[in-house]
């Protein structure tokens, strides 16, 4: 069976939107499956990591085609001196204005028109058994959409995020318009597509009210971050973060909590350190200011994936923040599924508890609190620090083997073969 995958994000790409497809193709031969990736020629990606070249199996056909993008003339990158938000909007509230009401759904809309007319002369000449798209962005969807309708190939729609529904669409001001021609898109697909794959039960349940056929594979972890490669804790009571932290996830509670801990002792406030590894929202860092954690707080930037994953495994604890809006139970980041890997307790905090709760619980891994619990935080804070300090912070990890990518990819490659049954 051959597979062919559209995506925008793919190695040398950094962050967190490769992962998924990356891992999917590793391992999808195994099952008898030949993954074909198509993907951008020499994009402009925000964050890059070389080391990801080198899990592309070898012998992978990916075809490529460039893109041209508004972005590098009106946005953050290319000579623009605008500074990008880690929301995926701009530090510019016209621009992201821009964004949002002519580039729709994304910017990459105008690869779409070149893709389909390479991908059909490339289906004319090879036997493709199914297409895979995934979002965002999610123009990546309307190359399938026009190929699904063209050649009725069988088509899975991937959303590893929601559409019109998207956390951070209301920084971009959109007119009705807008909303409209978004809505109306994606409901062309959600009707077109053979199957929609999503990452939560939840997004799931959302999905359902559009699409006649969704189906859930979460994401996961791959075996660099269960290699046993000798690992010193570090010294300090060390909170990590790793990832994108957006202005939407800014925990202020959590360092009200923290600040009233070190106020009212002081062995705390020595023993406390905060990592944040990754881009970092400016809101965070003036909030850490404003409780007067700055002494206690390092910001590492943006690390490689290898390098990450060394910061999860050293940490004393593991801290998961979930976007503070509107649905957000249906958020699964994808660092959720390493860091069950790394033995170390995870603290969430999230609005509602969700998919998220129930994951944690079965693995036994750690706890969500809401963005509201003020003293249950607190509690929870003060009893992994005497722990800590009693040397016994550790836990008991069950469960958890669901999640690695090769099983992930094992339901991947049973749900194509079902499009053909």
């Amino acid at each position: 069976m051959k597979v062919l995958i559209i995506t925008y994000y793919w190695p040398p790409a950094g962050g967190s939107g490769v992962q998924r497809w990356l891992k999917f193709v590793k391992y999808l031969q195994e099952f008898n499956i030949e993954p074909i990736v198509y993907t951008v020629d020499s994009a402009n990606y925000p964050k890059t990591d070389n080391t990801l070249l080198n899990e592309i199996p070898e012998g992978t056909k990916v075809l490529k085609k460039p893109i041209w993008e508004p972005t590098d003339l009106l946005f953050w990158k290319g000579k623009s001196k605008q500074k990008k938000d880690i929301s995926n909007s701009t530090s510019s509230g016209f621009l992201s204005f821009i964004r949002g009401n002519f580039f729709i759904p994304d910017p990459k809309i105008f690869w779409v028109k070149n893709s389909v007319t390479y991908l059909s002369n490339y289906l004319k000449k090879n036997n493709i058994d199914a297409i895979i798209s995934t979002g965002p962005p999610h123009s990546m969807h309307l190359i399938a959409l026009k190929l699904k309708i063209k050649y009725n190939i069988k088509w899975i729609a991937d959303f590893r995020d929601p559409w019109s529904d998207l956390y951070y669409q209301k920084e971009f001001k959109q007119l009705s318009f807008a909303k409209k021609k978004n809505l109306k898109l994606e409901n062309t697909v959600f009707k077109n597509a053979d199957c929609i794959l999503t990452v939560s039960k939840f997004l799931q349940k959302e999905f359902q009210k559009k699409a006649r056929r969704v189906e859930v594979i979460t994401n996961g972890f791959d075996n660099e971050v269960i290699e046993n490669e000798e690992i010193i804790l570090d010294k300090k009571f060390t909170i990590s973060y790793i990832g994108l932290l957006p202005k939407q996830s800014n925990p202020t509670l959590f360092f009200k909590v923290l600040k009233d801990l070190c106020d009212k002792n002081d062995d705390f406030k020595n023993d406390l350190q905060l990592k944040f590894i990754g881009d970092i929202s400016d809101e965070v860092k003036k909030e850490i200011k404003s409780n007067s954690l700055e002494s206690n707080t390092i910001f590492e930037g943006y690390v490689s994936h290898q390098k990450a994953i060394e910061y999860q495994k050293k940490a004393q604890v593991l801290l998961l923040l979930i976007p503070n809006i509107e649905k957000s139970e249906g958020i699964l980041t994808g660092k959720l599924f390493e860091y069950l890997t790394a033995s170390r307790p995870i603290l969430a905090i999230s609005s509602s508890k969700g998919d998220l709760s129930e994951i944690l619980s079965n693995t036994n891994t750690g706890k969500v609190f809401s963005y509201t619990d003020e003293l249950l935080l607190s509690n929870e804070v003060l009893g992994l620090y005497n722990n800590y300090k009693k040397g016994n912070l550790k836990v008991n990890a069950k469960n958890i083997d669901q999640y690695h990518r090769k099983n992930l990819t094992k339901q991947l490659s049973e749900l194509l073969k079902s499009l053909n049954s």
